[in-house]
């Protein structure tokens, strides 16, 4: 681990690692994690072998601020998720090199069926439709919810964390990160 990464960029990573793209990861999960990519560093000063929790609990919530990057997105008590910024910050140091290419476990069937669905589900919607066509003006608040299946009942980080779920599962797509971007405006977020 490049010591150049400041220790919420570390966790960043070992949220990663610990299933964060996909799942919500734990706080535990995270810190084995984090004293896996980088030794040493959040363990105890006096019993070394010890990794620190609240150390990696600190650095994770500054992981969410977004003058630290805004990578993650959670609690310790619901757990960690990456949001759209954490996906693209892995990436790169994934394509980089300064990172190893986890050896993951496959994307199940089910999984890989269900970002399918969605993915077919978002591109005909309404408002994907219009955007498609140049009629952004005409999408209504209404149509924006619906593309991202929330309601007036998700709110704040319940939201924020449906609309980076839906980036991730676009980020291959162009048009759709287009779109997202547009819609999520639309509906609060930004």
């Amino acid at each position: 681990m490049p010591k150049a990464l400041a220790n919420h960029e570390v966790v960043v990573l070992a949220a990663y690692l610990a299933g964060a793209e996909s799942n919500l990861a734990d706080t535990e999960d995270i810190a084995i994690k984090a004293n896996e990519l980088a030794p040493g560093r959040f363990s105890w000063s006096k019993y070394k072998e010890r990794i620190d929790k609240e150390a990696v609990r600190k650095r994770l919530w500054d992981a969410t601020k977004p003058e630290k990057g805004a990578y993650l997105i959670g609690s310790e008590k619901i757990g960690w998720r990456l949001t759209k910024a954490g996906f693209d910050f892995v990436h790169r140091h994934i394509r980089a090199g300064s990172m190893a290419q986890p050896t993951k476990t496959r994307v199940s069937q089910v999984e890989r069926t269900a970002q399918t669905r969605e993915i077919k589900r978002m591109t005909n919607e309404d408002a994907f439709q219009k955007i498609r066509l140049g009629l952004t003006t005409s999408i209504t608040k209404s149509e924006a919810e619906r593309f991202f299946r929330i309601d007036d009942y998700v709110t704040g980080k319940a939201r924020m964390a449906k609309i980076e779920r839906f980036r991730i599962i676009a980020s291959n797509n162009s048009e759709l990160a287009r779109a997202i971007d547009i819609l999520s405006k639309m509906v609060g977020e930004v």
